[in-house]
């Protein structure tokens, strides 16, 4: 998939982004592929009631670890398999998580959202573009060209899950990490194997990483290009 051009997305906070488009406070939400966590928080912070489903036990412990902030709790699941029942759920989250879904199971996955929905519900799905200083970053051991392409023409063609297109848009936010051992820690966190790949490349890997970011007082920032897509039940 060609870039796009983004010379004129605006700079944003994902949170801001968030609460400009969806109304969390009392909601049922799910998000799928939490991670660490960081985005399941921000949602309770709105006063949202929050399940954090991710496969990863790693992850799941370092969002338990961060502490609760509001209504948020965390279970081990997969997109594909959603752990709630059919109809009870407001928003469901995809929060820079459905190009890991494999390939053959992002129509599932989609159709699992649409189960768990009640009519009135909404998917916000937060796709990072294949392109820009984030992305080139992690390139050399993550190049998630061809998924995140595969999971956009997923979100494309979600009429076969039941859903009609809401609202798309484009907008620049940067991944901040205070020093290159964070970034790995976060990366490693993922997918532990590639703790091996970092001690093979530990110098080239940091040459990189000084490259492609921007050292500011707070730490290193990568921009990074994020599409929002919401879809709702037809």
């Amino acid at each position: 998939m060609p870039d796009i051009d983004v010379s004129a997305a605006p700079e944003r906070d994902h949170a801001e982004v968030l609460a400009d488009h969806l109304a969390f406070n009392g909601k049922a939400v799910l998000d799928v592929g939490c991670g660490a966590g960081r985005i399941t928080r921000m949602m309770a912070r709105l006063g949202a009631d929050v399940i954090g489903i991710d496969p990863g036990a790693r992850q799941l412990a370092r969002a338990r670890a961060a502490g609760q902030v509001g209504g948020e709790s965390y279970v081990q699941g997969t997109a594909e398999q959603l752990p709630s029942e059919t109809g009870t759920i407001d928003i469901v989250v995809f929060f820079n998580s459905l190009h890991h879904v494999p390939i053959n199971q992002l129509g599932r996955a989609l159709m699992e959202a649409r189960r768990v929905l009640r009519p009135s519900g909404r998917i916000y799905l937060a796709e990072p573009l294949a392109q820009g200083p984030q992305f080139e970053l992690s390139k050399p051991f993550n190049d998630e060209t061809e998924v995140r392409g595969k999971a956009y023409d997923a979100i494309m063609a979600s009429s076969a899950q039941g859903f009609g297109h809401l609202h798309e848009t484009v907008y620049r936010t940067d991944s901040h990490f205070k020093d290159f051992e964070a970034y790995r820690e976060n990366s490693t966190s993922v997918k532990p194997a590639r703790e091996t790949y970092f001690g093979q490349n530990d110098i080239t890997l940091r040459q990189r990483f000084e490259d492609l970011g921007e050292h500011r007082a707070d730490g290193w920032h990568f921009p990074q290009y994020i599409r929002i897509n919401i879809l709702v039940p037809v």
